[in-house]
């Protein structure tokens, strides 16, 4: 018996592998993880400079994957070697330089964004790109924290036709404070992003939020009534619309006193979306100051909004208007 028992371990310690391990754990395997959305962020600023662009883009480069996203950013997104001149006061007297429009933006970003007496990160060639057909087809969505029009824009308007095609075929774009402030002279682009800055009251604001639609992604974050402070914008009568406008959040006008440019229906949007052919549009007044950014409220309803827009959640897109007509 005991030889009989020797055998069959030889013949079962010799049976051909079959490629196959049984699972030691017990677990399923993990299924398998999808790859992250590409997301452009563009902080060229060819108008006021917000000191809060650089800590924009370190925050957005850290949370992005945990919303399922990666971050690349164009800094400067014009012609780096164009020739610019500009005025430098020597020994109490002014006088007139000239260099190339990526150095003097390159000079301009570390004076602006430094932060604790240190100045900002340099602006190089890796830091610039043109936002075109061919480009786009690298990315998911493109993000506008941006300023500038004319020369000094961060699109030409032939590249504005290529981002509006690219969304009207399935693309995705966003635009945080200054995104509205960007391009005045080609209403394509006001229109994509839902409406144009007017002005905004000196300092701070500290208002009370409306959550208009508490459903959608982009409201996490954000309570009805909250109190919440930034810099708070007013828009132009045009394009902005809630024919066209899904609105998110907006300001309790009880608590925001304008002292000039106050619109008479007193309709103080922050956030909204919109559908745009086959693709997305989503936008937020809110990321002025350095402190927003770095604020897990505002990072939670920013996000929301980028995975909405980029098809990651589901959200409602009808224009407000016709909600309101369809309640009464």
């Amino acid at each position: 018996m005991r030889n009989l028992r020797l055998s069959l371990t030889l013949i079962v310690g010799f049976l051909p592998f079959t490629g196959e391990l049984p699972d030691q754990t017990g677990m399923a395997a993990e299924p398998e993880q999808k790859p992250l959305k590409r997301v452009l962020l563009v902080t060229h600023s060819g108008g006021f400079m917000h000191d809060s662009i650089g800590v924009a883009e370190q925050v957005l480069k850290e949370i992005a994957p945990k919303y399922g996203m990666e971050v690349t950013c164009w800094r400067f997104t014009g012609d780096p070697d164009r020739k610019v001149k500009y005025k430098v006061r020597v020994d109490g007297k002014e006088e007139e330089r000239e260099t190339t429009a990526l150095a003097r933006y390159s000079q301009l970003y570390r004076e602006r964004t430094g932060e604790r007496g240190k100045p900002g990160e340099e602006v190089t060639r890796q830091h610039i790109g043109r936002i075109n057909k061919e480009t786009l087809k690298n990315f998911d969505l493109v993000l506008f924290f941006t300023t500038g029009s004319g020369t000094e824009a961060p699109m030409t308007k032939e590249e504005v036709q290529d981002l509006v095609a690219w969304v009207e075929a399935g693309g995705a774009v966003a635009g945080t404070h200054s995104g509205s402030d960007t391009l005045y002279d080609v209403p394509a682009y006001g229109r994509l992003i839902g409406a144009y800055f007017q002005t905004h009251p000196p300092g701070y604001q500290k208002i009370r939020v409306r959550v208009e639609d508490p459903k959608h992604p982009a409201a996490r974050g954000f309570q009805d009534g909250q109190e919440y402070e930034d810099e708070m914008y007013i828009f132009r009568p045009e394009p902005y619309s809630r024919e066209r406008l899904h609105i998110i959040l907006s300001i309790d006008p009880e608590t925001f006193q304008p002292r000039s440019g106050a619109r008479p229906d007193r309709d103080y949007a922050i956030s909204w979306c919109q559908q745009i052919g086959k693709g997305r549009s989503f936008y937020t007044s809110f990321g002025h100051r350095r402190e927003v950014w770095r604020d897990p409220r505002f990072q939670e309803h920013l996000m929301g909004g980028l995975r909405w827009t980029l098809g990651l959640e589901p959200g409602d897109a009808t224009p407000s208007a016709k909600l309101r007509t369809a309640s009464n």
